[in-house]
């Protein structure tokens, strides 16, 4: 397929250089290719949308009260981007009825919001989604069964990532669970640059070129700073989880349950 052929949905942010300074943010031209830039560059991503129902179907417990004064479950999804993980959980796939869930879907882009605010509006129209442009750094959380944190805390400054999960296990019930999906990197140096290199492999069989690859990384330095595996453990363990379990690993991209 020609450049010229693609479709308008198509991931094309990296196909000309950028400047060395360039950083990668979350903006309209970002968000107007975003599920073409996330099938084709996170690996596993669908199969870790499509288990998210089937964790709340067993974690929560309609333990919050909605105005209508009906037993709800709440639940966060944070860094939300265009609200596919609240659509995972909302859809006809979950399970659950239209008044069952309240979910807060958090994004601190404006252009991600706004449009993530009209699909969710547009599919789900009488489900209780709330969809808030904030820093999940300022927000003072509800009480809730779950929270989902999806590629998101590894946008946040190290020093302020305890913070936050020190913040959602606080809000969250006893049984709750907290699904902490993140690109990692390997202890050993050897390991990491294999799997980093099978991780550039995959995007090259989507489809990105060598200048698309190289231009993201360097859009993404010091933008999205990684953990290990056992920095992620310890931290969730730090913070009072009572345990935590890598359920899923493709790659360098792992997701993680917390329970409370």
């Amino acid at each position: 397929m020609s450049a010229n052929a693609l479709p308008a949905h198509y991931d094309k942010v990296f196909t000309t250089p950028l400047d060395k300074a360039s950083r990668f943010s979350f903006d309209e031209q970002v968000v107007a290719c975003f599920p073409d830039m996330i099938r084709r560059s996170v690996p596993g991503y669908g199969q870790v949308l499509a288990m998210l129902p089937i964790f709340a179907k067993r974690h929560c417990q309609f333990g919050q009260v909605n105005a209508a004064g009906k037993k709800v479950s709440r639940i966060y999804d944070l860094g939300c981007s265009l609200g596919g993980a609240t659509m995972a959980l909302v859809g006809e796939a979950g399970g659950f009825d239209i008044d069952d869930l309240q979910i807060k879907a958090v994004d601190i882009s404006p252009a991600m919001t706004t449009k993530a605010a009209a699909l969710l509006k547009e599919n789900y129209p009488k489900h209780d989604i709330d969809v808030i442009t904030a820093d999940i750094r300022d927000i003072d959380f509800k009480p809730c069964d779950m929270v989902v944190l999806n590629l998101t805390l590894q946008f946040l400054p190290p020093a302020d990532r305890t913070q936050v999960l020190q913040a959602l296990y606080q809000s969250l019930n006893t049984g709750g669970i907290l699904v902490l999906t993140e690109k990692t990197h390997a202890i050993d140096e050897q390991d990491d640059a294999w799997l980093v290199e099978r991780y550039y492999d995959f995007k090259r069989a989507n489809g990105y070129s060598e200048l698309e690859i190289s231009g993201k990384r360097n859009a993404l330095e010091n933008v999205l700073v990684t953990d290990t595996l056992d920095e992620h453990h310890q931290r969730l363990a730090q913070v009072g989880f009572a345990r935590s379990v890598t359920w899923f690993q493709f790659l360098n991209f792992a997701s993680m349950v917390a329970f409370k």
